[in-house]
């Protein structure tokens, strides 16, 4: 066992370069931070009298484009930080009527759902980091394209309420942001390549793909829970 950790460690090594691991520490330090928040989020929706709705997807929006149109310029790191943080605690607290209904149907969903995305999301970048160099950067395009399509059926199904619609909509959306993990990770080690220490956008960036996995999970195993206590009625 010793042996395939070493080789592993090594794999790491011999792919990324000094300063794109230590990067690569920053961003995910800072994706731990912002899912933190983002678990605070959750539970003052959930346990405390404070309910934001729909005005937290605002205030998110506002602070991610703060974020966004604030450029790195190595003195305001705070600053963009508590952006960050702010964005994901108002992301968590979005979250909070879509949690508190599965909790209603099976809490154990969410620790499921939580396991299942923690997963996905560290194979998927394992798989980008000790990959050839750029080899996921051709899926760009694609995403991209796959994304239009799936918003354009977002929009149409809000006119015919089609099941297998959404449904299509659902495990599409699932698929695509596991491939923006796989996108993101490897642009963002081609990004520190090239110069770019903007380690606070680019925990935004996998934060943003870390909770379409998990929210799309939770709508999944949800749905599976509830056909399964339909079957058992009949």
């Amino acid at each position: 066992m010793t042996p395939s950790i070493h080789t592993f460690v090594n794999s790491f090594q011999n792919r990324l370069e000094l300063p794109v691991r230590q990067h690569l520490k920053n961003v995910y330090g800072t994706l731990m931070m912002t899912c933190a928040a983002a678990c605070v989020g959750v539970y003052v929706d959930m346990y405390t009298a404070f309910q934001a709705g729909f005005l937290s997807a605002i205030v998110g929006a506002g602070l991610m484009l703060m974020l966004i149109a604030t450029p790195d310029n190595g003195k305001n790191t705070k600053m963009r930080l508590g952006y960050l943080l702010g964005f994901g605690l108002t992301s968590g607290m979005g979250m909070g009527p879509l949690l508190d209904y599965v909790s209603i149907v099976d809490p154990a969903i969410i620790v499921t759902a939580l396991l299942g995305t923690t997963l996905v999301f560290t194979c998927f970048s394992i798989a980008a980091m000790l990959a050839d160099r750029g080899s996921f950067l051709y899926l760009g395009g694609t995403l991209m394209t796959l994304l239009t399509s799936i918003s354009i059926m977002s929009l149409v199904n809000i006119f015919m309420q089609s099941r297998i619609l959404y449904q299509t909509h659902l495990y599409l959306g699932l698929v695509l942001m596991c491939g923006f993990v796989l996108f993101d990770t490897q642009l963002i080690i081609e990004k520190r390549r090239m110069g770019n220490k903007d380690f606070v956008q680019h925990a935004l960036e996998l934060f943003i793909d870390f909770i379409g996995v998990f929210r799309r999970l939770l709508i999944i195993l949800t749905q599976k829970e509830e056909q399964d206590r339909r079957r058992k009625r009949q």
